[in-house]
């Protein structure tokens, strides 16, 4: 395991019971370096929404319990927000929640010429994505081989 994945884990593993007390759901835990500092991010959401006061509420109990563990090394910038319109599916939770809605799937590489697609997801099992594609073409995609998987925005 990666540093970074061990740093999101103990968090992960330290924000759940606040998240979970609130009624709260934790979409995604992510620790990264961009324009030369660090981030912290959790992604919290519930039915009908996050509002910046439930952000705020999130962030004060998990940066005292941070502060109270002190396991990450680094200087960083704690950050709790709502995983936005175009919310990415990343657990198997994810993918079972948001069946038979519009999707847009990401590539790493090629397939039949294209890296990106969209489609109504039809199934996940054993990390395997199904969508059924605007023109009717059932398309299968193994999960290791996303960049991205979404939910389509449709404006």
């Amino acid at each position: 395991m990666t540093r970074k994945e061990t740093i999101e884990q103990q968090a992960e593993t330290l924000i759940m019971p606040v998240v979970e007390a609130l009624g709260f759901e934790l979409v995604d835990m992510e620790y990264i370096k961009e324009a030369g500092a660090y981030y912290l991010r959790a992604y919290i959401d519930k039915p009908g929404g996050i509002t910046i006061d439930d952000c705020e509420t999130v962030s004060r109990s998990f940066s005292d319990l941070l502060d109270e563990k002190d396991f990450i090394e680094d200087s960083y910038i704690l950050e709790v927000s709502s995983p936005g319109l175009g919310r990415p599916l990343k657990k198997e939770k994810d993918f079972q929640r948001e069946t038979g809605k519009e999707i847009e799937v990401r590539l790493f590489a090629p397939v039949d010429g294209k890296k990106e697609y969209t489609g109504i997801l039809t199934a996940y099992e054993n990390g395997l994505i199904t969508i059924m594609t605007e023109d009717g073409r059932s398309l299968s995609f193994k999960r290791t081989e996303t960049a991205l998987v979404r939910l389509a925005l449709d404006f």
